[in-house]
């Protein structure tokens, strides 16, 4: 597998059989995504072959791939191809009410039975029932199913496609692609539940370690220094203690390999000198060269990033606001007389359950969607920064570095690439169109793009999906170091810690209240 011309993993092989619950692991950007759409079908490996021998269901990162106008409940079912079958039975139903006459009332009868033999074929009423009951387990509430899936936020759009593809059936094989993304704790729960109970295989790619550790019986960890998978026959928590011994022996036969090597041109430095030791002195030194060289290179997971932030342009007392905001699609009211005050240097955290505006609010305030009535208030000096949880303000035609330079064009190209370095990406990354990073990468780079534009109002939806573990921590440190406002909507209850609100707003009542540690609990229940 390839990612442009980067070498992510070569020559290695593997089987996913009944059974088997597999969690793929690794760093951002290692090839876990890559991986996962080459055994999807949805693009194809450099060398070697990728055979399917059963029904392949994949969640992909991104939830927009549907068809806005198709409603909730025929997504699910297309699952099973019993959309077409469900609609061509609603039409036979208008025909038999609307028939003029008894010839055609006949026509619109044969019909009407034979699109529901089809319907029952395929599973029928049950199947239906089981969608909703699928829906339901995934915190999808029953008055969305009639609803386009436009007319969703974008979690309720993930979980539609989750929901779609663990209907789809128990014996084939799942490839999942961070799917607790936008999930609340009870959801998790039972997507831990089902997946524990079904036949068929399962590759997933999580940084949810309570997921993992419920869930798989095999590990997958792709180690992109050595461009291979190293594969544990065991459960999440043997795999981490043999992770644990491994960096171990690492570290040591480092330290002990370093100590050597020193000594060895401490000797060759004090024999050069004499003319009659001068060759084994320079013999001495290569060895030790090769005994450096011969280590395993610092992996990603040894490396950390120590991200400081600039100071944010000035401003006035109260940069942003905004006046009885209120939006609908459709039948659907999101948002209803929303008043907001940010202050200078004030953080705020937005909760409510998926579907309640947390999103359409931020769009609406970074000026990515119209209000239907209400308005933005800029302030004196106003200068926003909006990171989008579906990384809208991305352009994946562009280079890492463009999008970066974009977003920050008082940087230098040297400073762009000094930032990108801070972000974990190596220089080999900068020229690499941001359409293939993947979401964790994407993560990072639309942090680094506004965190570096001088923004004084950050507004952040869901900053922390997709992060492996070490670049949470550093994004949550940047975060909390950060001296300018932050409005934020997340499911993380570390993101909140770092945050440190003073106030909260709770959707989609818009009452707004000083934060107090009792909200805690709705983090992970919204």
């Amino acid at each position: 597998m390839r990612a442009g011309a980067r070498l992510l993993l070569s020559d290695i092989s593997f089987t996913v059989s009944p059974g088997d619950r597999i969690g793929l692991v690794g760093r951002n950007g290692a090839g876990k995504t890559t991986l996962a759409t080459a055994l999807a079908g949805r693009s194809r490996p450099a060398a070697g072959t990728i055979t399917r021998t059963g029904p392949v269901g994949f969640l992909a990162q991104d939830s927009r791939a549907a068809d806005p106008g198709v409603t909730v409940t025929d997504r699910i079912l297309s699952a099973r191809g019993l959309d077409r079958a469900l609609r061509t039975l609603r039409e036979a139903e208008i025909a038999m009410a609307e028939a003029a006459g008894p010839a055609a009332l006949e026509r619109a009868m044969r019909a009407y039975d034979h699109a529901e033999a089809a319907f029952q074929t395929g599973g029928g009423y049950a199947a239906e029932a089981e969608a909703a009951r699928v829906a339901a387990g995934l915190g999808l509430p029953e008055r969305i199913l009639g609803e386009p899936i436009g007319a969703l936020s974008g979690g309720q759009r993930r979980r539609v496609e989750l929901a779609r593809i663990l209907f789809a059936g128990s014996d084939g094989t799942l490839l999942l692609d961070e799917p607790t993304n936008h999930l609340d704790t009870d959801s998790i729960a039972w997507l831990r539940t089902f997946l524990q109970g079904r036949r068929g295989g399962l590759v997933v790619i999580s940084h949810d370690t309570d997921l993992l550790a419920g869930v798989v019986n095999r590990v997958f960890h792709l180690d992109p220094q050595r461009a291979t998978i190293d594969i544990h026959n065991t459960d999440w928590a043997t795999h981490l203690t043999q992770r644990e011994a491994d960096r171990r022996r690492r570290t040591r036969e480092r330290s002990n390999a370093e100590r050597k090597a020193a000594s060895l041109h401490a000797q060759a430095d004090r024999m050069k000198a004499r003319s009659a030791t001068a060759v084994t002195a320079r013999s001495m030194a290569r060895r030790a060269d090769r005994m450096l060289a011969e280590l395993e290179p610092t992996r990603w997971a040894d490396k950390t990033a120590h991200i400081r932030l600039p100071e944010p342009a000035p401003c006035g007392r109260m940069p942003l606001g905004a006046v009885s905001l209120t939006r609908s699609y459709g039948a659907h009211t999101v948002l209803n007389g929303v008043d907001l005050a940010v202050d200078r240097g004030s953080r705020l955290v937005i909760l409510g359950p998926n579907g309640a505006g947390k999103t359409t609010l931020l769009r609406i305030l970074a000026g990515h969607e119209q209000p239907d009535a209400g308005r933005v208030v800029p302030g004196h000096g106003l200068r926003l920064g909006y990171f989008a949880q579906e990384h809208d303000t991305l352009d994946p035609t562009r280079t890492v570095r463009a999008n970066l330079a974009a977003a920050a064009p008082h940087l230098t190209d040297g400073e762009v690439r000094h930032v990108l370095g801070a972000f974990l990406f190596p220089a080999d990354a900068a020229d690499k169109a941001a359409g293939v990073l993947s979401g964790g990468e994407k993560t990072r780079l639309a942090l680094a793009g506004l965190v570096h534009s001088g923004a004084n109002v950050l507004l952040l939806d869901e900053p922390t999906n997709n992060l492996d573990p070490a670049s949470r921590i550093e994004v949550l440190a940047a975060i909390g170091t950060y001296p300018g406002a932050i409005v934020m909507v997340t499911h993380d209850p570390s993101a909140i810690d770092a945050l440190r609100p003073d106030r909260v707003l709770l959707l989609p009542d818009a009452d707004e209240d000083l934060w107090s540690d009792t909200y805690l609990d709705l983090i992970t229940l919204t």
